[in-house]
């Protein structure tokens, strides 16, 4: 059966409809989870794997049938350990079907049928009886229900059901226990992440400042917590307020709640500073002596930074104070970390919350609407002052005293920068009503309300009278829009410029001038993991999965490159970064496809996990702004990535073993498309290693970026 889905294109910002597979939104769920990732965490699984052994032998040396509850089983991997353990029986449960079919096989392949039973429900809807799920109560909890904020899959409503229906009181539980810890810090890079900071402009009357709106300086920010790989965070960018506190624990061996709880730690700040960011990570112990610990914990405060386990189904926690606060060295303070079902956030009190009636604060909401329309990647791009500095230098170059300058990007301050330059006449298109408040608001602060005209439509919409009859001398733009994912979809600005060209006057500008599509073949230190086959996990054998998780990639909308913010994810150059296709915005889209083919020489050794590709935006022929490397490779490989905005990612099928050796000089070929007319990218990636005399065809390469803009970025 096949469905019809509705779906913006972002590249063309068209609306169409495609036709699906039936069974497409299941493909993208796997495609796109972390499966592999967590099959690939050994201290993950060896932990889980001791803490069940060391359950099953409490309850039988009671004398007692070890019967398990294991909620959320995925592969079925945590009950097959239990019954090599020794329990006498399991209850999987998995409320995702294509999973739970697939633990049924994956158990059954395992030779545990008789011994593990998997059931296709939301564990609130098993039932206990005779003639229910399971004939009685278990008495051992097995859950792996937590993300990286802990409580954000809905782990305590989970367990809170599980204790009052489904086992028995005072059960066994692994994990037994988890602790959520704290470390309150100074950090203006993090800080400017979630505030709009005064921006700088030089001109030739002087340095204007471009002052935030006193909302959006208040507003506590978006609710939704800032997962990172916290490691990849240099120790520079931050000063340490506090020692590490622990915050809260929960004893999944007892009665859970998932009321609304706050709790609070007295501490005595290390240095003075402003308070701005609570790093927050946890860890969990798998038995009640608290010997068997799994912890998400950054390099400074790992007991053996070493042995840490690299993993990306959990990271660690970046929260922001609604205000930043002045603390001073020794004056005692209390953090107070605020939680509901599925949500935590903090606060910072000068008093005992036990005195202070406000200490249940509500959940920080966006009231400014800033957060709503800009990411906290997009609020580090605008609060860049050498970026600022790069556009200001560019515009000079275009501008003239009687310029009539179209903005045309989401939620923009370009045209700020062109008025304070000198432009006789500004416009700005803002598309949604979000993004006209906020500019609303951000011109009226900055005293501009009747000197930058906001026209909230589409672009493609535009009018003469919009215009109040000039044609515009520059179009200007970021380019950013809210609805790309992939680094081509903001290409968008080229078909806003196709569309508006009938505004333009005779020799009109068009900033940036043009963009180039750009590649480099890359070794990942550990990102490589999340799309690697498994095989076998702590003895058991899980190809299924991995049989299941390559027809999902090899499905067509999964087809494609990943969003991915590769500062986060080490990784070295293995070729030469090369330019693939360039795109003329001083011209219309043109109506034949732009074409690309080659081959690029590997020129050091290592395993070519991914092709990244970026987009690079010529403002001027002497500015170039990339949204990729911003410099060249160390001798090493080593990489710098632009932090503000998402690289493209191509892992090669099949992944390099890597138990194989290495070979000699090795290409890539390559063979690229655009196609105007639906604004796809097509891409074909072959590796040749010369060592092996042969042609390992890595995977077609499709980018339909049409898809991609109902995931998740």
């Amino acid at each position: 059966m096949k469905i019809f889905c509705s779906r913006a294109n972002p590249t063309t910002g068209s609306v169409e409809w495609l036709e699906e597979d039936e069974h497409y939104d299941y493909h993208q769920e796997i495609a796109r989870s972390s499966y592999a990732d967590m099959l690939h965490d050994k201290d993950r699984n060896v932990k889980y794997y001791q803490g069940i052994r060391a359950a099953v032998s409490r309850v039988k040396d009671r004398g007692q049938k070890a019967l398990v509850l294991d909620i959320g089983t995925g592969t079925g991997l945590l009950s097959m350990m239990a019954v090599t353990a020794g329990a006498d029986f399991c209850y999987a449960i998995e409320v995702f079907k294509p999973m739970a079919d697939a633990a049924v096989k994956i158990v059954e392949k395992n030779g545990f049928s008789d011994k593990i039973k998997v059931i296709n429900k939301h564990s609130t809807e098993v039932t206990v009886g005779p003639e229910g799920d399971m004939p009685c109560r278990a008495n051992i909890l097995v859950t792996e229900l937590f993300d990286t904020e802990l409580i954000g899959e809905g782990a305590l409503p989970s367990y809170e059901h599980a204790h009052r229906h489904l086992v028995e009181e005072n059960c066994e539980a692994v994990p037994h226990r988890a602790t959520v810890y704290a470390q309150l810090v100074e950090s203006g890079r993090m800080w400017s992440w979630n505030k709009l900071f005064p921006i700088h402009v030089q001109t030739s009357l002087g340095e204007q400042v471009i002052v935030p709106p006193v909302d959006v300086e208040s507003c506590p920010g978006a609710p939704s917590v800032c997962d990172i790989q916290l490691n990849q965070v240099s120790p520079a960018d931050f000063t340490v307020l506090s020692d590490v506190l622990p915050m809260f624990s929960i004893d999944f061996s007892k009665q859970v709640s998932s009321s609304a709880a706050c709790h609070s730690r007295r501490f005595e700040p290390l240095t003075s500073g402003r308070a701005q960011v609570v790093l927050s990570w946890w860890d969990i112990e798998m038995d009640p002596e608290g010997k068997i610990k799994c912890t998400m914990a950054p390099f400074w405060a790992h007991s053996d930074p070493e042995e840490m386990q690299w993993r990306d189904h959990w990271m660690q926690c970046v929260y922001f104070l609604p205000q930043e606060e002045p603390v001073v060295q020794g004056s005692a303070l209390y953090l107070v970390a605020h939680h509901d079902d599925y949500c935590v956030w903090y606060s910072l009190q000068r008093t005992s919350p036990e005195k202070n009636e406000r200490v249940r604060q509500m959940r920080p909401v966006c009231d400014c609407q800033a957060h709503l329309l800009w990411n906290r990647p997009r609020f580090g791009e605008i609060n860049d002052q050498d970026r600022t500095d790069r556009y200001v230098q560019a515009l000079r170059t275009v501008l003239k005293p009687d310029s009539v300058c179209l903005c045309v990007s989401d939620g923009s301050l370009l045209s700020v920068l062109a008025h304070h330059l000198g432009v006789e006449q500004v416009f700005t298109v803002e598309s949604s009503a979000a993004s006209h408040k906020l500019l609303r608001k951000i011109f009226k602060a900055n005293h501009l309300e009747d000197k930058i005209n906001i026209i909230e439509k589409r672009p493609e919409l535009l009018t003469n009278e919009d215009l109040q009859g000039r044609k515009v001398s520059l179009l200007l733009g970021e380019p950013f829009f809210t609805t790309s994912l992939l680094p081509w979809h903001n290409l968008y600005f080229w078909y806003v410029r196709t569309a508006v060209d009938q505004h333009l006057g005779p020799g009109a500008m068009v900033m940036p001038q043009a963009a180039s599509l750009h590649a480099v073949v890359v070794e990942f230190r550990d990102l490589w993991r999340i799309r690697s086959p498994c095989g076998d996990c702590e003895g058991f054998d899980v190809h299924i999965m991995d049989d299941m998780i390559k027809r999902a990639l090899d499905f067509r909308e999964s087809r494609e490159a990943e969003p991915h913010p590769l500062w986060e994810y080490p990784c070295r150059s293995l070729s030469e970064p090369w330019q693939i296709l360039t795109f003329d915005f001083q011209q219309p889209v043109p109506l034949q496809p732009l074409c690309a083919e080659g081959t690029v020489e590997l020129r050091r050794p290592g395993q070519s996990h991914a092709a990244v590709l970026w987009m690079e935006y010529h403002l001027t022929p002497e500015c170039t702004l990339s949204t990729g490397l911003l410099e060249p490779a160390d001798p090493e490989g080593g990489c710098c990535w632009n932090p503000h905005c998402k690289q493209a990612v191509y892992f090669f099928s099949p992944a390099p073993d890597p138990r194989a050796l290495l070979g000699g000089p090795r290409t890539v070929s390559y063979a690229v498309e655009f196609h105007p007319d639906t604004g796809d990218i097509i891409m074909e990636f072959r590796c040749l290693a010369s060592v092996l005399h042969q042609l390992v065809a890595c995977q077609d390469l499709r980018l339909d970026t049409r898809q991609l803009s109902q995931s998740s970025s």
